[in-house]
């Protein structure tokens, strides 16, 4: 299927390594210019180097959290290319892990700050680079911790992404009569190299092995690719029918406590 992607100007933050990268990549496969930011330059050099089937990519070093850098890359993307067709914000994190009562204010205002916060800064820069353009849309990911409590989260990671899903749907009104579509894609748990879960693999081969067989019906964790194969489609005008929706990438994802994880 052809996605009608092609010559378009496709901005992902976080995108130096899992889902990011994951989605840059398919954007370059589907032949749009790519704009990827990241915070470290070792890191985001190296994901450009991964990207060359694109026609064009230009990297940003950027940390979305600061509102100085934030413009920065947004100005950049609209020097090199003249406007922003697509935005996806892929920054995110957790933190904490302790029990909810046990809970920090300085844990809550950093969940809600790299979650909630710098996604709503960058829908406020790009999006009026992005009016008019046909087929303008914006995928914000979330993830499933923001619509059922999960073992492995903290509350605050949950309750950032709920109100990240719930902003998604008002941004989509808001944003309707410019003509940008925005949605949300939820992953489940994800398995990425280095990261929390493939620690985990490496370290607990045997509770990783329950968690699997008990947790998820389809016999794996979710990949960066199959997340971004859902970003993508959503941000194609083939989906032109969808707006302020939630997309779950979980594969049936069952909650299931394994041993070591709660807190990681």
């Amino acid at each position: 299927m052809d996605l009608k992607l092609a010559g378009r100007v496709a901005l992902t933050t976080g995108a130096s390594r899992g889902i990011g990268l994951a989605t840059a990549a398919c954007f370059a496969a589907e032949g749009c210019h790519l704009v990827i930011s990241a915070r470290r330059a070792a890191d985001l050099e190296a994901a450009r180097a991964r990207l060359g089937a694109a026609p064009s990519v230009t990297a940003v070093v950027a940390d979305v959290t600061e509102p100085a850098q934030a413009e920065a890359l947004v100005v950049e993307a609209v020097r090199v290319h003249g406007g922003i067709d697509i935005l996806v914000n892929n920054v995110g994190g957790g933190g904490g892990g302790r029990r909810i009562a046990d809970s920090t204010d300085e844990e809550w205002r950093r969940a809600l700050e790299i979650n909630v916060i710098q996604t709503v800064r960058m829908m406020r820069l790009a999006t009026p680079r992005m009016a008019g353009h046909p087929g303008a849309s914006v995928v914000n990911i979330p993830s499933i911790s923001g619509w059922t409590p999960q073992l492995s989260s903290s509350g605050q990671y949950g309750a950032a992404k709920a109100a990240l899903i719930f902003d998604t749907e008002i941004w989509a009104l808001d944003l309707n009569t410019h003509g940008i579509r925005v949605n949300t894609v939820s992953p489940g748990s994800v398995l990425i190299e280095g990261n929390g879960w493939d620690r985990y693999r490496l370290s607990e081969p045997h509770g990783y092995a329950e968690y699997v067989a008990h947790g998820f019906p389809m016999g794996r964790l979710g990949t960066g690719e199959d997340v971004a194969d859902v970003v993508v489609f959503l941000a194609s005008p083939r989906t032109h029918c969808i707006n302020g929706r939630s997309i779950p990438v979980d594969g049936l994802e069952q909650p299931f406590p394994a041993p070591g994880r709660r807190g990681w």
